[in-house]
């Protein structure tokens, strides 16, 4: 089978098939329906270009309440596979903490007190077990305050629920609280500076499609390999790339170069010397070994 190309040698349907784009997303729609509007829209443009490639499905990284607006990468076709990656990596949002009360003189210090590990229990309408969990806060700060307001810059672990958090803030407090206007500033490796609205994207596609320039598709899809950012890389050879898109796992032969110091366990990813994403996998043998098991399979990208 033929492998991808370079990233950035990817032809227009090549990058809508394994793609992302960092959206901005509205408030009032679902992250759900909004992952659905960016599938059909490619799907329908594809077809109407003539491809011989379609994408069946679309995936969001983190889902966002229909209020909440802010950072929501959007993964196209095979880009969906990436999904887990998401889970390794941290979010941040600036949330407004409606107070029922007068923020107390020492609310900064109360505030202060949440930095670290925290116990949380998943709220009834989660579509997760409602069983305790611990998730860890990375920074958590007051940017303003008013008398019955705090706007905070939350730094968290994926998986942390901020509505929970809010209510527990507004207990230590003592005023009771809740959560105002959420937005969501942050996904790993995505941030708030590379943002595009989705007119940002269906205007380039309408580009493409009408005027056959794909310039504005670029500035707005990123390679799937824009997710892996930070996840530690090794390099195998283009016959290794081929026997794992048979499903077999990557041993030491095949290996051509691997990121210093990886740990034993840590999550990698695989690509062919040109760039191109071959695998997500565990690392349980060594890059430098003569033969042997390297990389246990997750996902398989090709």
């Amino acid at each position: 089978m033929s492998l991808r190309g370079p990233p950035e040698e990817r032809s227009p349907a090549e990058l809508l098939t394994f793609g992302v784009v960092n959206l901005d997303k509205p408030p009032g729609p679902s992250s759900h329906q909004v992952s659905g509007w960016l599938r059909d829209a490619v799907d329908e443009t594809l077809a109407d270009r003539g491809a011989d490639v379609t994408i069946d499905r679309a995936a969001h990284a983190g889902t966002l309440d229909p209020k909440v607006t802010g950072c929501l990468p959007i993964m196209l076709g095979d880009a969906t596979r990436l999904a887990p990656v998401f889970l390794e990596g941290a979010k941040e949002y600036v949330a407004v903490l409606e107070c029922h009360a007068p923020v107390p003189a020492d609310a900064e210090s109360v505030v202060a007190e949440f930095e670290g590990p925290i116990y949380q229990k998943p709220p009834r309408k989660s579509a997760v077990s409602r069983r305790l969990r611990v998730r860890e806060i990375y920074d958590l700060e007051v940017l303003e305050a008013e008398e019955r307001r705090l706007l905070l810059r939350i730094r968290c672990e994926s998986g942390t629920y901020v509505r929970k958090l809010c209510h527990d803030l507004g207990l230590a407090l003592g005023t009771g609280a809740h959560m105002g206007h959420l937005r969501r500033t942050l996904t790993e490796p995505f941030d708030d500076q590379t943002l595009h609205n989705a007119h940002d994207f269906l205007d380039a596609l309408a580009f493409w499609l009408e005027d056959d320039d794909p310039d504005p598709l670029y500035e707005v899809v990123d390679p799937a390999e824009r997710i892996l950012e930070g996840i530690p890389s090794v390099v195998i050879a283009e016959s290794a790339a081929r026997e794992v898109a048979n499903g077999a796992p990557v041993y030491a032969p095949g290996v051509i170069e691997a990121d210093d110091d990886i740990e034993h366990g840590s999550l990698v990813a695989c690509y062919t010397p040109n760039g191109a994403a071959v695998c997500l996998g565990e690392l349980v043998g060594s890059p430098d070994a003569d033969s042997g098991l390297v990389v246990d399979l997750e996902r398989v990208l090709v």
